[in-house]
């Protein structure tokens, strides 16, 4: 196992400068990850960031850990792969509203379904914007784009009710411009024992400067709870906070389903089984076999 001699900095994680938008919301993302990877200490060489495509997709390019830009819309499957072949690994998932919702929609199901062990960072800039200002599932009804420039048709997906009707056993949500409770959710979400599905409301100042006000926090409120995440202490006396147990499903719906937005941990369920570590289980108590007599079974 590679060891580390001297105190992990950021400046060690950092490879060349990100090439995104002036003000865009994922350098928040990737600074934060960043951070927490700092704080904890994780070893580089012991570390895989997974992304499709996107402009999400560039952020292993980011990182001096392993990495992998794969597929539109299939990272989780590499990352379960990863999964199942390295359960030592500590592994972060990147995908946006694409990635997530659309194309990569059906892996999602069955990434949470199976529960193995990951964060799962899903960067919603409600648009997408790599490819011009073009409506994704989380666009908001009624605003311009390049491919709808009369208005969006529907009423956008919601991801966190989503997750939480596909059973996610983590369900949380952040914010790109508020960089400590962006942190602590990483935090809270990698000390989850499965799938930890973690929303993060991303800014688009190039297509859509007008989407998120980060500069005032009337809009939103924090979820509290002793088993939950801290509202971020800058902004936590400027706007509302909800004590909310994250055990409780059916309270997170609500507030999932507000019209107002809010941010923390709508749920969690530690006790729910992994797919990765049932199947390691199976393999460490298989019972032992020769070799030689391994194909005996199909004689003739």
């Amino acid at each position: 196992m590679s060891t580390q001699t001297v105190p992990l900095t950021i400046k060690d994680l950092n490879t060349e400068n990100p090439r995104w938008c002036a003000g865009c919301g994922d350098f928040g993302i990737i600074m934060g990850l960043k951070r927490f990877i700092v704080e904890r200490q994780l070893l580089p060489a012991m570390t895989v960031n997974v992304s499709g495509i996107g402009c999400s997709g560039r952020a292993p390019n980011y990182f001096n850990t392993y990495g992998v830009h794969s597929i539109h819309g299939r990272p989780i499957t590499v990352a379960l792969g990863l999964a199942l072949s390295r359960p030592d690994l500590n592994l972060f998932v990147h995908a946006g509203d694409g990635d997530a919702l659309s194309i990569g929609g059906n892996h999602l199901i069955h990434g949470i379904n199976k529960n193995f062990k990951c964060v799962f960072l899903m960067y919603d800039n409600e648009m997408y914007a790599l490819t011009k200002n073009q409506t994704s599932p989380t666009t908001r009804k009624d605003h311009a784009t390049n491919t709808q420039p009369q208005g969006t048709f529907l009423n956008p997906l919601n991801p966190i009710t989503v997750a939480l009707g596909l059973g996610a056993s983590f369900v949380a949500s952040t914010a790109d411009w508020i960089p400590d409770h962006l942190t602590t959710t990483m935090k809270t979400a990698f000390d989850h024992p499965g799938f930890a599905f973690v929303h993060i409301s991303q800014r688009c100042p190039h297509f859509d400067p007008n989407n998120f006000d980060h500069k005032t926090s009337s809009w939103f409120s924090f979820l509290k709870h002793p088993n939950g995440i801290e509202p971020d202490r800058r902004l936590a006396d400027k706007t509302e906070v909800i004590d909310h147990d994250p055990s409780d499903m059916m309270t997170g719906f609500k507030y999932a389903a507000a019209e107002r937005r809010y941010f923390g941990l709508f749920y969690q369920n530690k006790s729910k089984p992994r797919y990765d570590e049932i199947l390691h289980n199976l393999v460490k108590n298989a019972p032992k076999k020769d070799r030689s007599k391994i194909l005996d079974s199909f004689s003739v």
